[in-house]
């Protein structure tokens, strides 16, 4: 199969299409032919070695954490799935690499493919709306008449959390450009707030949920919007002590975990809220409930551009500038 490669950890460093053999099919795996799969600023982090300390890869290894296709062969002990079926799904972690013709998934990591979506759209669902459940549904537990703050509410995970925010009752404000005020507002935003002339910390107060995808000045300043028993959600981090203890990280790498986030914990204690940080991961029973609220309607794909197979790294750089409007998508078969 061909497939798109990183050779070595390097910032911006070049992916290699190359021809590897076909995945082997473990026990509970589906071999699945992508037809689709999206780019997300996770795969450019892990190129960059990030990551590698909490989630190495040894390269060569193939990037990518989106995927949309149908399933080719199944392994022993597979029940969920059949050949033929059309699915969606976010490999979970050390199991990636979506930039390529087929993939081994375990079959818990993946869902039915959303009857509404096609394969284009579907790719561009799992990790973003995984992170946008995890955060909201399992941490956060948003609530009815409660107020949410997501930031950056046209990018990828934004798009989805904005809408998921909504359909579970709550008041969304948001953060954007103005040129991407209507988008944001189409998508449920009741407060659109533009980043580069308004300062959200002054606009803001008495908020219960703030998702954070930014820098650690924003981060600082999202402490202030919350009231008292608020809870803030962070996606770009510092890694907290939780998430040391779920990865089964040493005692040294906890202690390191624990140095990285002490501010900001020792912060939020004295404001009276709660601070936890959201690596997502794989989950194929919740992408079953997605679809569902896609097919519903209560959710939908924002897609802003959809690139060729050959042109991966393109897609890539595309997704590394910064301004991209939901999701960018490649397209495989």
């Amino acid at each position: 199969m061909k497939a798109y490669v990183v050779d070595k950890y390097k910032k911006k460093g070049a992916l290699r299409l190359a021809e590897l053999p076909d995945p082997q099919v473990q026990n509970g795996d589906v071999l699945v032919r992508v037809h689709a799969t999206s780019v997300n600023p996770l795969d450019s982090k892990v190129r960059d070695g990030a990551f590698k300390i909490f989630l190495p890869y040894r390269p060569p290894f193939v990037l990518g954490h989106d995927v949309a296709g149908t399933v080719v062969k199944v392994g022993s002990g597979v029940n969920r799935f059949k050949v033929g079926d059309e699915i969606y799904a976010r490999p979970r972690d050390h199991r990636v690499g979506t930039f390529a013709e087929l993939i081994a998934i375990h079959e818990d990591d993946a869902a039915l493919k959303p009857r509404t979506l096609d394969m284009e759209e579907a790719s561009s669902i799992p990790l973003v709306a995984l992170t946008a459940w995890q955060a909201l549904v399992d941490i956060a537990k948003v609530k009815p008449g409660q107020k949410v703050f997501i930031q950056a509410g046209s990018g990828g995970v934004g798009t989805i959390a904005i809408q998921l925010a909504k359909h579970l009752g709550a008041t969304v404000a948001t953060t954007t450009s103005a040129k991407n005020a209507a988008l944001v507002k189409s998508l449920g935003a009741d407060v659109v707030i533009d980043y580069k002339s308004q300062d959200f910390e002054k606009v803001l107060s008495g908020y219960d949920v703030v998702l954070n995808s930014q820098d650690p000045k924003t981060l600082a300043k999202s402490l202030n919007v919350l009231k008292p028993g608020g809870h803030l959600v962070s996606i770009s981090g510092p890694p907290d002590p939780a998430f040391a203890k779920d990865l089964g990280l040493n005692a040294l790498l906890k202690l390191v975990v624990r140095l990285l986030s002490r501010s900001v914990r020792k912060k939020a204690k004295s404001r009276s809220v709660q601070y936890s940080f959201l690596f997502m991961r794989a989950n194929g029973r919740q992408l079953e409930q997605i679809a569902e609220l896609i097919d519903s309607g209560a959710l939908r794909p924002v897609v802003d551009k959809i690139f060729p197979f050959n042109q991966t790294p393109e897609a890539l750089a595309y997704v590394e500038t910064g301004r991209v409007k939901g999701k960018v998508v490649i397209k495989v078969q």
